[in-house]
């Protein structure tokens, strides 16, 4: 159990990160086309609901320094459509630029997009996928949200309950979380995959946590 005055230090820290990282991406002009050059396999990033891929960019300039091409798909925008949406707008960006071997890294609701790539047609051009934070169950806080995009993230909604029942892909998935998520009380263990519980809290923070980017270089050194 996680103490009230820990869960509140870290609700704050991780706001503090989320406000600061969306306010540089209002102002960043940074060219996503400039990650894609690189030798090790391909990354592509999935950010969360209202996240462009600028709230991932601290990970994506570390993964392309560390010799990964990491692209961007544009088209996702801020990740309001349903996650069916996302994820065939995440299939054809694989198809179009024949992509292969590809690592998906994820945040939150991109996690789910993401599942549903890798049980698709596009299954067979990922290699896996880190995902950060997710939903994979829904989170009971969602119910209440007075917007529709967040009130499907709910565990009762149809989209959430279908992902839920297909575990075929969810041994080659690393689901990373927080011991306190204010965002998702059920936490994002999933089942079959390789679960890994930070000993930490907040939702968005963890995205720079260190362990990530290991997870990802541990599942880059697996198909070489």
């Amino acid at each position: 159990m996680t103490d009230v005055i820990t869960a509140a230090r870290w609700w704050t820290m991780d706001y503090a990160y989320a406000v600061a990282w969306q306010v540089r991406a209002k102002f960043n002009r940074t060219d996503p086309a400039s990650f894609r050059g690189g030798e090790g396999p391909p990354v592509i990033v999935l950010p969360g609901i209202y996240e462009t891929w600028k709230f991932m960019q601290p990970i994506v300039a570390t993964l392309h320094d560390r010799g990964h091409p990491v692209h961007v798909v544009e088209t996702l925008q801020r990740n309001l459509r349903p996650v069916i949406e996302m994820a065939q707008r995440v299939t054809e960006y694989l198809e179009q630029n024949d992509l292969r071997d590809v690592i998906l890294v994820a945040h939150s609701k991109g996690g789910l997009a993401g599942k549903l790539v890798m049980a698709g047609e596009a299954a067979q051009r990922v290699r896996g996928m880190i995902a950060v934070s997710t939903p994979f169950g829904g989170s009971r806080y969602a119910r209440v949200m007075p917007i529709r995009s967040l009130r499907a993230l709910a565990p009762d909604d149809a989209s959430i309950m279908s992902l839920s029942r297909d575990l075929t892909v969810n041994s080659r998935i690393v689901s990373v979380y927080p011991r306190f998520d204010p965002h998702i009380p059920e936490s994002s263990r999933l089942p079959g995959a390789k679960n890994v519980c930070l000993d930490t809290g907040g939702h968005f923070r963890i995205l720079a946590h260190p362990r990530v980017l290991a997870e990802v270089a541990a599942l880059a050194e697996r198909g070489e």
